[in-house]
């Protein structure tokens, strides 16, 4: 199996390198990305620099391709911020990939990294049966895309399966183009002892993955038997913030302080109790609970700053 990850410098992706580094499987990896690549010492591994809307860098990125993982996109707030440009990243470039595998002459299994940024705004429990209304350019970019997969994996080349990532901790420290960026602001603080200020409240709540489970669940998704084109929501944490304040601060816990923007916490720390029976029946799973995502997360912080 050769596998193409798409995006791969980014968060997601270099948690996902990692993941695959650690296996023993001898399988060639692909690694592309605007920029190229860090280098890797492992003859597995391959790093290309290229645009996805060129044709040309996606037909040799394609070659010999039996999976791909395709995390590259233009998330949030910069989606909102140039939504032409998030239109030509999140669907011209991602219509580009499934076309290319649509007209050759095998099947390939194609992993969408989707997010719940597809749901918009929630009702008071979420399930496998709550519709997708996006409220954003990327929530509504990343619902297109669900349903262009499952066009194509209707028609036969493509074997795809979208995941819907929760909010995945923690991100490098700074600009991110998430509004969502204060999920990773507050581990980042407490890893290096400094003061945070949250724009919630103690009581927001939000669905949260470490790096290392959602790159395991993508990775799981490579290797699934079967897939149906569908979308699925994964499990998450549901965290309270202040209770992720007091966990990750101890004592210092004042050092932490809560200044909610109403419109951002409506849009980012109220995430209602969330059921994911088909993601789970299926064999994804969460951290855990609280104390192990903040220990997973701590310590990749930690490790990579």
């Amino acid at each position: 199996m050769t596998i193409l990850v798409t995006g791969a410098t980014g968060f997601v992706g270099q948690a996902l390198v990692a993941r695959l580094r650690a296996r023993s499987c001898r399988e060639p990896v692909r690694l592309l990305d605007r920029v190229e690549p860090p280098r890797i010492d492992d003859e597995r591994f391959t790093a290309l620099a290229g645009d996805l809307l060129d044709p040309p860098v996606v037909t040799a990125a394609l070659a010999g391709v039996d999976t791909v993982i395709h995390l590259a996109s233009v998330p949030g707030a910069a989606a909102e911020a140039d939504p032409l440009l998030a239109r030509r990243v999140n669907i011209d470039a991602t219509l580009g990939l499934l076309e290319q595998i649509d007209a050759g002459k095998r099947p390939v299994r194609f992993v969408y990294a989707s997010s719940i940024a597809v749901f918009g705004s929630l009702p008071g429990h979420v399930d496998d049966a709550t519709a997708a209304l996006p409220a954003m350019v990327y929530g509504a970019q990343k619902r297109m895309m669900e349903l262009a997969l499952a066009d194509f994996h209707r028609r036969g080349r493509v074997r795809g399966i979208a995941l819907r990532l929760p909010g995945v901790v923690a991100r490098p420290s700074g600009a991110s183009g998430l509004k969502s960026a204060f999920m990773s602001e507050i581990f980042h603080a407490a890893a290096n002892g400094d003061a945070c200020v949250l724009p919630v409240s103690r009581a927001a709540t939000a669905w949260m993955m470490s790096g290392n489970c959602a790159a395991g669940n993508l990775l799981y998704a490579a290797t699934l038997g079967d897939v149906s084109g569908q979308a699925l929501t994964l499990p998450a944490v549901r965290v309270r913030m202040g209770d992720l304040a007091d966990l990750l601060f101890g004592e210092r816990s004042p050092d932490v302080r809560f200044e909610p923007d109403a419109a951002l916490e409506t849009a980012f720390g109220s995430y209602p109790p969330l059921s994911t029976p088909a993601a789970e029946a299926l064999g994804f799973r969460h951290d855990g609970d609280l104390a192990a995502l903040a220990d997973t997360v701590l310590a990749d912080v930690l490790d990579h700053g």
